[in-house]
């Protein structure tokens, strides 16, 4: 399973639909991770090969999407992204939380494990 795209469109269907709901909770079954990226951005570059290696360790347990900040430019103001690679970690009965660098493969699979799928 390779990481995909998310619209602002797709979020809201499959995620959570900020229009309409004052109160999170996610509507996906499994925990999501997002990469809000740029093409330009090197850091997101070099990020890219390790996402697409997470998305094949954790298949069927998480999905990471991919979400172009210049495109989808509502969905990367909903969650206040001022600066790329920034995450988004969206447990399923939790909180999401956003961090922010461009992080070794170690990092995201202790966030992954602890946080998202503990």
């Amino acid at each position: 399973m390779a990481t995909t795209k998310i619209t602002s469109q797709q979020f809201r269907d499959e995620i959570f639909d900020y229009h309409t709901e004052k109160e999170w909770k996610s509507k996906s079954a499994m925990p999501v991770l997002i990469d809000f990226y740029a093409d330009w951005c090197g850091p997101c570059r070099s990020v890219a090969p390790i996402l697409e290696e997470l998305s094949a360790e954790y298949k069927d347990r998480l999905v990471i999407y991919k979400v172009d900040t210049e495109v989808e430019q509502e969905l990367s103001a909903v969650f206040g992204i001022q600066s790329i690679p920034t995450f988004l970690f969206i447990p399923v009965e939790k909180q999401p939380f956003v961090q922010s660098g461009a992080f070794p493969k170690k990092v995201f699979k202790e966030i992954i494990d602890n946080h998202l799928l503990a």
